[in-house]
């Protein structure tokens, strides 16, 4: 089989030719027809998440055929013991002894690959495979934000990309008012965001018109945790959705007091998973694709780094 292989982090992908893969007890043999374009990817290969082992497979948005037809997703987070005391509590999210797809093992940017059939969530047929790939990370991390801003009605997005161009949809959907903050100027993906439901939109530089109940941080930028915090009325949450973010600057207290807070979000739960999963045909969420061939998959990552699309990257291991 072929596959886009990071063979040492901060160079390129290369792509090789490599031995099928055999599955091992609980793993499914995989065809991949599509698979997402993640910033954790990016943060893999540019050096700023280590990678467990090397050479890796990246990619853990993964839409894939088993060698019986049935066709599944596979996303980040690819086994856990099971055991642990974050396991036992139905947070195995937290498990550690977590393993991660495209980190920890092999992931989709290839023809083939194998998976643990715990973790493999069956998709809805009405969404096709570029379609549904966006919906196994981006998707699937920011329904797990949404929820932790609870019954937020005012709500801010800090990083207008992949994540945020679904999850703009499902909140527009449960009746939210969407803020949306982009680059400063950045007017092309400002108007994305309208098209996509929000009610207004701009640079991360300025105030919103009217204070936020939440607002969620899918940039991986440090620095707008206390400008977020300064949009929120009392009582509001930032939540940070990212697994790699910059260091977050001092900022006064004032800007936390009346009872505002800060979380983070780690990976995600297969309830996660297969609950967005059935509301994202409902809604209906639409991805704004763009796709590449498997010999281009350096270049997606590239065109991700400098923002040069909207929406989210699939590769596509069959149009090589």
């Amino acid at each position: 089989m072929r596959a886009a292989v990071l063979e040492r982090p901060g160079e390129p992908l290369v792509t090789v030719t490599l031995p099928d893969p055999t599955p091992g007890p609980g793993q499914l043999l995989l065809t991949v027809g599509a698979c997402g374009v993640c910033r954790t990817d990016l943060h893999l290969r540019d050096r700023e998440i280590p990678a467990t082992k090397l050479p890796i497979t990246l990619g853990h948005q993964i839409v894939a055929r088993t060698e019986d037809g049935r066709r599944v997703g596979v996303p980040w987070l690819g086994w856990t013991d099971g055991t642990c005391r974050y396991c036992a509590s139905e947070r195995e999210n937290l498990c550690v002894n977590a393993r991660f797809t495209g980190r920890d093992i092999d992931g989709g940017y290839a023809e083939l690959t194998t998976a643990d059939e715990r973790y493999c969530l069956p998709l809805p047929d009405e969404l096709s495979d570029q379609q549904a790939a966006p919906l196994l990370c981006g998707g699937l991390i920011g329904y797990r934000a949404l929820r932790f801003t609870n019954d937020a009605t005012n709500l801010g997005l800090y990083g207008f990309g992949s994540a945020a161009h679904m999850i703009c949809q499902v909140a527009a959907y449960q009746g939210r008012s969407v803020f949306a903050f982009t680059k400063p100027r950045d007017q092309r993906t400002q108007s994305f965001a309208k098209q996509l439901g929000a009610v207004w939109a701009g640079g991360s530089d300025e105030q919103p018109p009217e204070q936020l109940d939440a607002a969620i941080i899918f940039a991986s930028a440090g620095e707008l945790i206390p400008v977020a915090l300064r949009t929120l009325s009392p009582g509001g949450t930032v939540v940070c959705a990212g697994i790699h973010m910059s260091d977050i600057p001092s900022f006064p207290y004032e800007d936390l007091w009346h009872e505002r807070s800060i979380r983070s979000v780690a990976n995600l739960t297969r309830q996660d998973g297969e609950e967005f999963l059935a509301l994202a045909p409902k809604i209906p969420v639409r991805t704004t694709v763009t796709t590449y061939s498997l010999d281009h998959a350096e270049q997606a990552l590239a065109d991700l780094r400098a923002g040069a699309f909207e929406g989210s990257a699939v590769i596509l291991p069959a149009t090589d």
